[in-house]
């Protein structure tokens, strides 16, 4: 039997994703991601982050880098790689990181709208979330 390798990550981007084109036009992005547990010790809450290092290739790379930015909350699923490298005074050093297979941007759809949200606009509905083109009944299936 062999093993299983899969990571499921809820986190918030540290930072915009660093995108880089390799020889052969694949292309690369990588950015650092926190998730964030609370629990209680000594009667005290208590928030512990982690820091994930996530990679992207190819055309997943390609959506993170026009969709993705620092502070937006997704969803990843991927796998762990370890690699190696030596660093510059020639010490061999280990780095852990997900390779995402895929990922879902996650937040209200105000998140994704570019203007900006009044903080006066009363708390809307569920359904006042839906697009015009959503509600006009021509659904694409």
């Amino acid at each position: 039997m062999s093993g299983i390798n899969k990571v499921i990550l809820v986190g918030h981007l540290g930072k915009d994703p660093e995108v880089r084109h390799l020889d052969g036009g694949v292309t690369v992005a990588s950015f650092p991601l926190a998730t964030s547990e609370t629990y209680n010790k000594d009667g005290k809450r208590v928030e512990q982050t982690e820091w994930h290092n996530i990679v992207l290739w190819r055309g997943l790379a390609e959506v993170a880098s026009k969709y993705l930015q620092k502070g937006k909350l997704v969803y990843i699923e991927g796998k762990l790689r370890t690699r190696s490298f030596e660093d510059r005074e020639k010490v061999k050093k280990y780095v852990t990181e997900v390779v995402a297979e895929n990922f879902t941007i996650l937040g209200r759809k105000s998140d994704f709208e570019s203007t900006p949200v009044h903080s006066n606009a009363s708390p809307k509905t569920e359904n006042e979330y839906l697009d015009a083109e959503e509600v006009s009944g021509d659904l694409p299936f």
